[in-house]
């Protein structure tokens, strides 16, 4: 199988259509104003083109820069970030950059396999992630109330993978109560952003009526 000409010349992003860790990088590209390639992905049907670029792990999100391929969020992020250095995602300092890494950690191994388990598992995988998600979110809501983004004063790479779980929650039935508002408050801050417009699917536009 031959790649694909537009591969070699454009940057270009294999996503899943609905995906919280594919949407994490679509809002990072959105945020830099960069202009890209997207691929729309069925996971259970990947096409030749990311076979051959990722044959190992044919995993979403896959970013491809001619002869670069990058795969897993956080280091598809990073590279962003410091390929497209305006806006800057992380901040100058070495402790505030070492907390938000820790934080996106976090989030990656303890709260998105709890969205994957609500919008893949069975009945009863469902149930609990819908309550450990709750409770975590629950958990988090100082670090809320403590600044207008996450960890931070500015948006960060955080924000990013923040942001489309919190976006998705009504469509996971994940129901927060009202003393966590103001969650709610810092999802619309960032939902009415016309960038985070911009890095939603179709299929994505239609989880939460603005």
């Amino acid at each position: 199988m031959a790649l694909s000409p537009r591969l070699r010349h454009t940057l270009t992003l294999f996503s899943a259509r609905d995906c919280v860790v594919c949407h994490r990088v679509r809002l990072i590209l959105a945020a830099k104003g960069v202009s890209y390639d997207l691929i729309p992905v069925d996971p259970a049907n990947p096409p030749d083109d990311l076979l051959l670029v990722n044959p190992d792990y044919r995993s979403l999100p896959t970013l491809v820069e001619r002869d670069l391929v990058l795969y897993a969020a956080s280091v598809v992020g990073e590279y962003l970030d410091e390929r497209y250095p305006h806006p800057p995602l992380m901040p100058v300092e070495p402790l505030a950059r070492a907390r938000l890494r820790l934080a996106m950690l976090r989030i990656e191994h303890e709260w998105v396999p709890h969205v994957q388990a609500i919008q893949h598992g069975n009945k009863s995988q469902m149930d609990t992630g819908r309550k450990r998600l709750k409770e975590l979110l629950t958990a988090s809501l100082p670090v809320f109330k403590a600044s207008k983004f996450y960890l931070n004063q500015e948006m960060s790479l955080a924000d990013c993978a923040v942001a489309p779980i919190i976006y998705r929650l009504p469509a996971l039935g994940v129901l927060l109560s009202k003393e966590c508002k103001p969650i709610e408050d810092y999802g619309m801050r960032i939902f009415s952003n016309p960038g985070f417009q911009r890095s939603l699917t179709t299929e994505e536009k239609h989880l939460r009526e603005l």
